[in-house]
């Protein structure tokens, strides 16, 4: 890490006083609850861990917090931030805070939902304090646009974060968990309090660190015929698979061919199933 100037990093009083230049409230519509802690985003950058050399993608930036604590780590540094104020004044508040690294930053104003490409070299790394209303669909969006990303470290609400990295068998193990294994090994990476927001939220935040798999997962079916399963699995999670995969087989007798064929129980439930499970059931309906 290069060694800056420690007061680059935004504190409290400056989250508010620039919150207050630019007349931002912090809406729950987008779900923004700052980070005002510079411990915090040294703690992240150092669990993330980001290298002299990579290339860090930054979704949802708000006041950057983070972004200056990620410019200090990394090579570069891209923000995508939907919101028009924010977006507008981040380039500022970089070019005062990290005159030295400004060159390296570069702002995409744009929804993360939507963005195709990026500025610059291929992204090698992505560090988020996502929301959770748009926190899963977002990180599965960017692994799959993004293959280039290696490693990812997002901070979500904790109940979120619990999903994720979820194995089979655990109760919240579902569609959020099985698709980001199709990409990565996950795993939980610590808590965050809630003291270290403003606003602060009413739940706590976990860490989720995410590496992508050295080799995909071996199938002959592609991803949207793996996900298709997926879904149809966890639509009617009570129910065995038998019954839950009817719709998507064409009949219950169906569907208890594909499972017999894959080596999976028709009486199994999907919250049991490994991604490659789910992947040999895709392949036995082909």
């Amino acid at each position: 890490m290069s060694t800056t100037d420690p007061d680059a990093l935004l504190g409290p009083a400056d989250i508010r006083e620039l919150a207050a230049a630019l007349g931002v409230r912090p809406t729950k519509q987008r779900g923004q609850n700052f980070v005002i802690d510079a411990n915090t985003v040294r703690r992240i950058v150092r669990t993330a861990e980001v290298k002299p050399d990579d290339v860090v993608v930054e979704i949802g930036p708000g006041l950057g917090s983070l972004t200056l604590g990620l410019l200090e780590a990394a090579d570069r540094v891209v923000a995508v931030e939907i919101d028009d104020v924010l977006a507008g004044a981040l380039p500022a508040t970089v070019a005062a805070r990290l005159p030295d690294r400004a060159s390296r930053f570069s702002l995409v104003h744009s929804d993360a939902m939507h963005v195709q490409e990026l500025p610059g070299p291929p992204p090698t790394a992505l560090v988020a304090n996502l929301p959770y209303n748009v926190a899963v669909p977002v990180l599965l969006h960017m692994l799959d646009r993004f293959p280039s990303i290696e490693r990812t470290l997002v901070m979500v609400q904790a109940e979120v974060a619990d999903r994720l990295a979820a194995g089979p068998g655990n109760k919240v193990y579902g569609v959020p968990s099985v698709k980001a294994n199709w990409y990565t090994e996950v795993k939980r990476a610590g808590s965050i309090g809630r003291n270290v927001f403003w606003p602060a939220p009413n739940v706590d935040s976990g860490l989720v660190s995410l590496v992508r798999r050295t080799s995909p997962v071996a199938t002959t079916a592609t991803k949207a015929e793996v996900f298709a399963v997926v879904d149809a699995a966890f639509a009617q999670r009570r129910k065995t698979l038998r019954a839950a995969l009817a719709g998507w087989a064409g009949s219950p007798a169906a569907a208890e061919e594909a499972l017999v064929a894959a080596g999976v129980s028709p009486q199994a439930r999907g919250e049991s199933l490994t991604v490659e499970e789910f992947a040999r059931i895709a392949e036995a309906k082909k």
